[in-house]
């Protein structure tokens, strides 16, 4: 990888506060400066997005978030090819929620005055979820983020690096903010560009960089568009150990992909006998895995990817 990519690496996991992010948008748009390009920085509702290119003209996007997450005491695993397994995960993570906020409003009815007891009850309920938000949202910052979605971020910035300049004017890339807290920088950027959201191929890379198959979940509008699909399967080969797979049956991938049409979620997972295609340790501190390897394929595949697309 390039010697920017490693310094984001080292130096540049963590932008969460806005501090934190507002160095990294500065380090990135005078990188990308000196690379040729005129990034920008686009605000909208609770987010600020890193532009660089002609969003509405461009032939296809290259995206990823740059914010990352709060640290969790358990991983968001996500299992996109198997919902059932998935919707009881995240029920699993919220049952000692359930317990707690049972427990206290219990304790509180059993030993505290009835007349306390019926607003100090669903108050201490009210409380508890409250944190548990906040916690999620907003909490102290996960320390390590080498796949959510450091992996992302070097997916563009190599690509962009290693792009020819006459093949730039054919893509815009854009960093979202604020994927976290409720993908706010892509559905920002998607109101603001109308076309964009209706009519450009979008590859959102968020967690790419853990996991030998690497698969492409398009939107509902991009699986009908069956030369688009065959374009994808074209720029981005298989290479070593690593399986390349555009999803067409059932799949699902929650990020920033779901704000645009013809968008498609990018990323790495691990394959399990219970729940098939998998991935695990994000939102933690086991967040420490990125294959380079996945890196240059996801770089390779784009620069052919964007080749391969007419004036």
């Amino acid at each position: 990888m390039t010697e920017q990519s490693n310094k984001i690496l080292r130096e540049m996991q963590v932008r969460k506060s806005r501090r934190q992010k507002a160095e990294f948008r500065g380090w990135l748009c005078r990188t990308l400066e000196q690379a040729g390009y005129a990034p920008r920085v686009e605000e909208g509702f609770a987010a600020r997005n890193v532009v660089a290119g002609g969003p509405d003209k461009a032939k296809v996007l290259l995206t990823a978030h740059y914010d990352t997450q709060a640290a969790l005491p358990v991983p968001n695993f996500i299992t996109p090819r198997n919902f059932l397994f998935y919707l009881l995960y995240q029920l699993l993570i919220v049952l000692p929620l359930f317990l707690l906020v049972g427990v206290v409003s219990g304790c509180i009815f059993a030993f505290a005055p009835e007349a306390v007891a019926w607003w100090l009850g669903p108050l201490s309920s009210i409380v508890i979820c409250a944190f548990f938000m906040w916690w999620i949202i907003d909490g102290p910052a996960n320390r390590h983020t080498a796949n959510d979605n450091t992996s992302g971020v070097l997916t563009l910035v190599e690509t962009a690096l290693a792009l020819p300049p006459e093949h730039r004017e054919r893509v815009c890339f854009v960093f979202f903010d604020n994927e976290e807290k409720g993908m706010f920088g892509s559905a920002a950027f998607a109101r603001k560009h109308k076309h964009v959201k209706k009519n450009t191929v979008v590859l959102n890379f968020d967690c790419v960089g853990d996991g030998d198959s690497i698969q492409f979940f398009p939107q509902k509008r991009l699986k009908k568009d069956a030369a688009a699909l065959g374009d994808i399967e074209a720029a981005f080969r298989p290479a070593g150990s690593k399986d390349v797979q555009v999803v067409r049956g059932f799949g699902f991938y929650p990020s920033d992909n779901a704000n645009f049409k013809k968008g498609a979620g990018v990323c790495a997972l691990k394959r399990g006998r219970a729940a098939g295609w998998y991935m695990d340790r994000i939102h933690t501190s086991r967040d420490t895995v990125l294959d380079e390897a996945n890196i240059i394929l996801l770089r390779d595949g784009a620069l052919r990817y964007i080749a391969g697309q007419e004036e």
